[in-house]
């Protein structure tokens, strides 16, 4: 018997290295893909700008070497695809940012190629290499408009280094988005649930809602009991951010925010401030998820110093980026 669990622990070690390894020659044949697509595509520029007419040699420069190509190597080098990988070239010739180092897929790439905004375009780049974003992920959080959500409740500074460095956590605010979108969920926009099932609806996937939330959420706890005076309070959810080292409570709410939704919050983070964090944590932040709310209330509610109670909206369908901008200016 333990003969055999010796040898069971001893196959799956196999087993996982023969995974990392084929994981590994995946990675680098994409590499190689993209860096070859990216030297076709220069060369194709190059070879253009030396022919007479550039339009009509252009055209008929990719049409034969489509033809070549795909006599040589079968599938895979239609005119449209000779063109992506000019267009690859002339998109990424001058950029100057993680992508010269093609770490992503051919398949990311062409995503990203059809972001029109440079800004925008470098942003989802440097977030997919970050965050590992798979090509499914990436075109969720494109079709959220995460770029859009952020840029519209910065300032110029803070813009610019997002088309930089990505999305950089060091304050509280950083944290937090306004609205958050859970088209993930599956909720149409108007139907009725309760404040527990949508509590369930994100447990259930809470690895969408980690991404939504952002970098460096862990989850820690559902329905976290806190009690003092013979009184009993139960928070929806209690994340960390291992950014911020501090802990993240999050309640849920159906309709129109109220102030003592606010107080409440309150008092949840002055609990785990004093009762729970450790000195050398930094002070909880508080989210109040939230279909509505009065920017009126929120704002004479909370103290004029406020920097760690929240109060976002969510929004369980995909709005168009002309619908976040009126949902961010009311």
């Amino acid at each position: 018997m333990t003969d055999k669990l010796s040898n069971t622990k001893f196959f799956s070690q196999i087993v996982d290295l023969l995974q990392l390894a084929r994981n590994s020659v995946i990675r680098s044949i994409n590499q190689t893909m993209v860096h070859t697509y990216f030297e076709i595509g220069r060369m194709i520029v190059e070879e253009e700008q030396n022919g007479k007419d550039r339009a009509e040699y252009g055209t008929k420069l990719l049409q034969e070497l489509s033809k070549t190509l795909t006599r040589e190597f079968g599938k895979g080098f239609s005119v449209t695809n000779i063109q992506q990988m000019r267009n690859f070239y002339l998109i990424y010739q001058k950029q100057q940012t993680v992508s010269v180092d093609f770490k992503l897929s051919w398949s990311h790439y062409l995503k990203l190629m059809r972001i029109n905004s440079e800004n925008e375009r470098r942003f989802y780049e440097i977030e997919a290499v970050k965050n590992n974003w798979s090509i499914r992920e990436l075109e969720r959080q494109y079709d959220s408009a995460l770029y859009t959500r952020l840029v519209l409740s910065r300032d110029k500074e803070k813009i610019k280094e997002l088309s930089e460095k990505g999305l950089i956590v060091e304050k509280p605010k950083d944290a937090g988005k306004d609205p958050y979108i859970l088209e993930f969920l599956g909720l149409p926009e108007h139907s009725a649930y309760s404040e527990n099932q949508l509590e369930q609806k994100l447990i259930d996937r809470l690895e969408h809602f980690l991404l939504e939330l952002g970098n460096g959420f862990t989850f820690v706890a559902r329905q976290k009991r806190i009690s003092f005076d013979d009184k009993h309070f139960w928070i929806d959810l209690v994340f960390y951010n291992r950014l911020l080292k501090c802990f993240v409570l999050i309640d849920l709410k159906i309709g129109e925010l109220k102030h003592q939704d606010l107080g409440q919050m309150q008092m949840y983070v002055n609990y785990y401030d004093r009762e729970v964090k450790l000195k050398d944590e930094n002070k909880t932040i508080g989210i109040v998820l939230c279909q509505n709310k009065s920017e009126a209330v929120v704002e004479y509610t909370l103290p004029e110093n406020n920097e760690y109670i929240f109060a976002s909206r969510y929004k369980t369908v995909l709005p168009s980026k002309e619908e976040l901008k009126l949902l961010i200016n009311e």
